[in-house]
């Protein structure tokens, strides 16, 4: 009995210190951005909160267009996230289920496009943005990102298909049904975790990238709180407080979008192991 104590000690232990560790990153923007200036240059570090310093949440959200920057971050990830799923979704199904002439090469080059950097599609992305007066328009933003990030989706959504029993369709098929109908009445229901966990990746590129959005947007109002936090950083002086407390507003809806998705990611994964 002392053994299954100690046992289950060490791992509520290792358990609190691994969140812990993950959890410090927010817990400490959240602290330097209640600090005064003389404890941010003071020898010893403030380990906890100063509630009467609120001077940087107030600045973050009166001195600039912090706001609007998140919900234009909101926007641009919301939006990557349903069309890079909804494309995704009917890609990886035909990649799986279809034989058609390419179908290795296609397979290998949505790969590959995995392996190149933004920076490298910059030029020819703006210039086609220029062409199709897409540029300084949050549309143009999300289709961007979903062009990048849909290669992937496709291909984690694609190694779920696999998995689905084609025995389950064959018996849709007999009752008369389409491809369209297995699709979503089969195959969708049983790869929802996968489908969970590919909304995560599209939605967290899209509500971090950078590169973009600072190069296909000019007016401030419409920029993405990525970009936005950038504007604080200046020449002369960088308010540390308001910087931390606008990276504090724009790490926690990222948070709770994880946690929201993780719930039917873990969600399918039970229901999946009960099965019989």
């Amino acid at each position: 009995m002392s053994r299954l104590r100690i046992g289950l000690t060490l791992r509520i232990v290792t358990v609190l210190f691994v969140i812990g560790i993950a959890v410090f990153p927010l817990y400490w923007m959240f602290v330097t951005a209640l600090s005064s200036d003389s404890d941010l240059f003071a020898a010893d570090a403030r380990l906890f909160p100063d509630f009467s310093q609120f001077t940087g949440f107030v600045d973050a959200l009166t001195g600039g267009d912090t706001l609007r920057w998140l919900r234009n971050s909101l926007v641009i990830a919301a939006g990557t996230t349903v069309l890079s799923i909804g494309l995704g979704i009917p890609l990886g199904y035909a990649l799986s289920r279809f034989s058609f002439v390419g179908k290795t090469l296609m397979t290998v080059a949505l790969l590959l496009t995995q392996m190149l950097p933004e920076a490298l599609m910059v030029v020819p992305l703006f210039a086609l943005f220029n062409r199709f007066d897409l540029l300084d328009s949050l549309t143009g933003l999300i289709l961007a990102n979903s062009a990048f990030v849909l290669p992937i989706v496709a291909l984690i959504l694609k190694g779920a298909i696999d998995g689905v029993p084609r025995e389950l369709e064959e018996a849709g098929r007999v009752d008369g049904a389409r491809p369209f109908t297995m699709l979503v009445r089969i195959n969708v229901p049983l790869i929802a975790p996968s489908i969970a966990a590919a909304a995560v990746i599209a939605f967290f590129h899209a509500w971090n990238e950078y590169v973009f959005a600072v190069t296909f947007i000019y007016a401030p109002q419409m920029q993405p709180a990525s970009v936005g936090i950038a504007s604080f950083i200046g020449e002369v002086g960088t308010p540390v407080q308001t910087v931390m407390a606008v990276a504090f507003m724009f790490t926690l809806p990222a948070v709770a979008f994880y946690l929201f998705a993780q719930k039917y990611v873990v969600a399918g994964m039970t229901a999946g192991a009960v099965k019989g």
